[in-house]
């Protein structure tokens, strides 16, 4: 059974929520924190939430605590709010979520077996639909909750997996890679045109980043951690680079394509010299 130890975590709880109250405070608080709103909160706790991202990839675990602290303050942020208009407190937040999750996971709290973490994820989305039956077409679709402001690789990877529960999908890598072959082809068409259409070479390599996306989930790769990985490894070799660049007496601002191919590649071979592992 789930651990029911609360002795230390309620006060501490409870003294976040004072906080937060006395923040608020219309003639005591914080300037600041009186005049936020839930829309103005919007930005800080999407911040919030990358920064914990950011400190578990560094695997910096005093960071990860600070950081979830900070992202918890958002939540107590918006439940007093909820609070102040009547609508919602932090109690009906934390009383929602554990009816959800008892309600979703009924091969811990009922009776369902469950083998494996996929069939898991099947009941987890059936449950789901469950609770969508009744609402309107729109709202019963199977990608019925998905926001429309997620990071868009984040998004795609949610409207595939979504997808992939009701069988639309390939059931294995090789189809997607020809699928990512054939938008390939389909951007160079659009490219050749003697009189190329952008928004159509746009809608091209949207396709063509969707497909992508859906090879990551195939190979259980996580598409934006891929992708920031990437960023990362450009980012120091590039950095590199510069350095090189520098010791050779190159301006990288005046020097030509060529030569900065030339010093990209000396700096990829010093790598994989150094990691041939990683390389």
């Amino acid at each position: 059974m789930p651990n029911e130890n609360n002795s230390m975590t309620l006060p501490q709880m409870q003294r976040l929520l004072n906080i937060m109250q006395d923040l608020r405070d219309p003639k005591h608080g914080c300037p600041w924190d009186r005049e936020q709103t839930m829309d103005t909160l919007i930005p800080y706790t999407i911040e919030e939430a990358y920064e914990v991202a950011d400190a578990i990839t560094k695997g910096d675990m005093r960071g990860i605590r600070d950081e979830l602290g900070d992202l918890l303050f958002q939540v107590v942020f918006y439940a007093q709010l909820g609070n102040e208009q009547g609508k919602f407190d932090f109690d009906d937040v934390a009383a929602g979520i554990s009816d959800k999750l008892v309600r979703r996971h009924p091969h811990v709290f009922g009776d369902l077996d469950a083998a494996d973490s996929a069939e898991v994820l099947r009941n987890w989305e059936q449950i789901k639909r469950q609770e969508r039956q009744g609402n309107d077409v729109e709202e019963a679709s199977v990608l019925a909750g998905i926001p429309s402001n997620l990071p868009a690789l984040m998004q795609a990877s949610k409207i595939q997996k979504r997808c992939a529960t009701v069988g639309f999908d390939w059931a294995e890598p090789a189809p997607v890679l020809a699928k990512i072959n054939e938008e390939v082809e389909e951007v160079r068409v659009e490219l050749a045109r003697n009189e190329p259409n952008q928004a159509a070479i746009e809608e091209e390599i949207g396709d063509l980043l969707f497909a992508v996306v859906n090879l990551a989930r195939h190979c259980h790769v996580n598409p934006e951690t891929a992708l920031r990985k990437a960023n990362e490894k450009f980012t120091n070799r590039f950095k590199k680079l510069e350095k090189l660049a520098e010791k050779k007496g190159i301006s990288v601002e005046k020097a030509s394509l060529d030569s900065l191919e030339d010093l990209w590649g000396k700096v990829k071979s010093t790598e994989k010299s150094e990691n041939p592992v990683d390389s």
